[in-house]
């Protein structure tokens, strides 16, 4: 079975749908596409048939990309009120020779969660720290290993019903059944997720639209986190706010005009735009990247003290991510205010490269990885689809070569 995945992360800013494969541990990207959203406010949904309408669009966007309908997909949740605790949980080995299997592991991680989640939460993950097999310990992978009983220690993480219920009753309304759900700071983490991270304490922050996400991951297990009510939204109201234009014209001012550190600003570049009441007003480069700066600064300074205030050991890095850490000049705020431990995310990864897709490319990999650790495979899309999507694939190819030769043909005869 070919392990083909579809990630979907409803933000409040906007929906991002990805599909992708992995092929010997690569992760290659078939489609993506993102829509804005509507109905989410700070992370929670506020109007469900809102975030319907936005969903729909962003899967009537990807299905002709793929040729394929989307049914089913790994998707993001509210963190909101989340809560973290250790368990552990043990089952006996049932094979015939006692070798773990990854049915043992399912199982071991099942019996952890056992009357552990309180009743007003949902379970969103157990993420398994360590195994023992029949007390030896320090096990990060028993399959194969043999032992009569095995034990796990693990992170349970949950969080309220009355956030993630609604998620899954806008999933259901459009069609799509929800194979997984996790947060999407969990995403983050497994986008930047290498050996070396492995083996270190440290924070992942997410600048959402409306809130950022500040994330302590101790040897890549997800421990604590926190959010703050502020976001890439702020640095919108505060250019509305000197330039008296609407929030609108702020936002395509502040992608493809700003920059974020006055180092890469040009003074002599300047912008007329239309404001609120009609009027003409020139913006000068230099100094709108002045203000973007200043809130960009505030902001990292707001997750700083919050990192300080979910742990007070020393952390070895501080990634950042989100869409607004695109803008020019951003990671070199981002040392100068965090120090040379923090650096902004880089998506390395062909059909992406860009952080706005850090928590729905993620999401995919730690689902792949999770599978992996239980010795299963699952792919979001049967057989005659998979057929389906080639097809589509090989069509897209051949109009594409088609436009190009008649392009070609078409300057050489002149037209």
């Amino acid at each position: 079975m070919r392990d083909i995945y579809t990630g979907i992360d409803i933000g409040s800013d906007s929906i991002k749908v990805l599909v992708g494969e992995f092929i010997k541990d690569k992760f290659h990207v078939f489609a993506t596409t993102n829509v804005r959203t509507t109905g989410i406010r700070r992370g929670l949904i506020t109007d469900k048939e809102l975030v319907i309408n936005s969903l729909k669009l962003a899967i009537k966007e990807i299905e002709p990309m793929l040729g394929a309908k989307i049914n089913k997909a790994i998707v993001t949740v509210a963190s909101n009120d989340r809560s973290f605790s250790v368990v552990s949980g043990t089952t006996k080995i049932n094979s015939e020779d006692n070798i773990v299997t990854g049915e043992d592991i399912a199982k071991a991680l099942e019996d952890a969660t056992i009357e552990k989640i309180p009743s007003k939460d949902s379970l969103v993950s157990i993420i398994p720290i360590t195994f023992s097999i029949d007390q030896k310990e320090g096990v990060f992978d028993p399959k194969g290993l043999k032992g009569e009983y095995l034990e796990v220690k693990a992170v349970l993480v949950t969080a309220p019903k009355k956030n993630i219920i609604p998620f899954l009753e806008v999933f259901d309304e459009c069609g799509i059944e929800v194979a997984d759900i996790t947060f999407g700071s969990i995403g983050d983490y497994y986008e930047s997720k290498n050996k070396e991270l492995d083996k270190m304490l440290g924070a992942v922050i997410n600048v959402g639209n409306d809130k950022i996400d500040v994330s302590i991951f101790n040897k890549g297990i997800i421990i604590k986190q926190s959010n703050i009510d502020l976001g890439s939204k702020n640095v919108d109201k505060d250019i509305s706010y000197v330039y008296g234009v609407d929030l609108t014209t702020s936002r395509t001012l502040k992608e493809n005009f700003a920059v974020c550190s006055r180092r890469y600003a040009d003074v002599n570049d300047v912008l007329e735009v239309e404001t609120k009441n009609g009027e003409k007003v020139i913006i000068n480069q230099y100094e709108i990247s002045e203000i973007v700066e200043s809130r960009v600064v505030e902001l990292l300074k707001l997750a700083k003290k919050e990192i300080n205030s979910l742990t007070k050991r020393k952390i070895s890095y501080i990634i950042v991510t989100g869409g607004i850490t695109e803008l020019t000049g951003f990671s070199y705020v981002v040392e100068n205010t965090l120090g040379i431990n923090a650096s902004t995310l880089n998506i390395p990864t062909i059909g992406i490269r860009n952080n706005k897709y850090s928590s729905v490319a993620g999401i995919i990999k730690y689902y792949h990885e999770k599978l992996k650790l239980r010795n299963q495979s699952a792919s979001m899309f049967d057989a005659s689809k998979i057929e389906e999507m080639l097809n589509n694939k090989k069509s897209i190819k051949k109009t594409t070569n088609d436009t190009i030769v008649g392009k070609v043909f078409g300057y050489f005869m002149g037209n």
